[in-house]
């Protein structure tokens, strides 16, 4: 499903200017690139704030609407306010559909329950990498990458290139020759290892 955003053009611009609008409960904005010129816009800040909490919005190709005219675009960055629940701006940038994009998206870790590490030895998952660099065309930007812990025994670590990508998309550091990082390992508790050392002569 494709998020759709409203928003119309700006025509007066400045900080002054800004400060009006989120007086009023709109937030103001930029989307940039595609070979276009700029458009500063502003949007219902509402609407944006409860949109910002869903995790596909942050990693999803958005269909922005300025004044009827659809584009899509991605999220690049927003600005909050220090300590209110407040937006102060967002950055869009154009997609076209035969270019890639360069988009961090977040990693879903599954089956952690049944790994032979938590399992069998006790042990507990540490997240390395909560989300990973990938590029890919925008028909194929997947809203999140699953790892699959199932196989993953005390000691262990997931790699980068051992993840399951969908068709079309790339790890970005892999693609240029950077290093295998590790998602996520299984390490086990000083007491677990305590516990099974002692218990070790009782049971011989």
């Amino acid at each position: 499903m494709t998020m759709e955003i409203t928003a119309t053009r700006r025509g007066v611009q400045g900080k002054g200017a800004s400060r009006r609008l989120r007086r009023a409960g709109r937030l103001p904005g930029i989307v940039y690139g595609g070979g276009v010129e700029a458009a500063v816009i502003e949007m219902d800040h509402n609407e944006i704030y409860h949109r910002l909490k869903q995790e596909a919005f942050h990693a999803s190709i958005l269909s922005l609407v300025v004044d009827g005219a659809k584009e899509s675009v991605l999220l690049r960055d927003f600005q909050m306010h220090p300590y209110r629940p407040q937006i102060l701006h967002m950055d869009f940038q154009r997609v076209a559909q035969d270019q890639k994009v360069h988009v961090k998206v977040p990693l879903h870790f599954v089956n952690a329950d049944v790994a032979p590490g938590v399992k069998l030895a006790g042990g507990v998952v540490s997240h390395i990498l909560n989300e990973v660099d990938i590029s890919c065309l925008p028909k194929d930007l997947p809203e999140f990458i699953e790892v699959d812990l199932s196989n993953l025994a005390a000691g262990h670590s997931v790699h980068l290139s051992q993840l399951k990508l969908p068709g079309g998309v790339e790890i970005s550091a892999l693609a240029k020759g950077g290093e295998d990082l590790a998602v996520a390992t299984i390490v086990v508790p000083r007491g677990v290892v305590s516990e099974e050392a002692g218990a070790a002569p009782a049971a011989e």
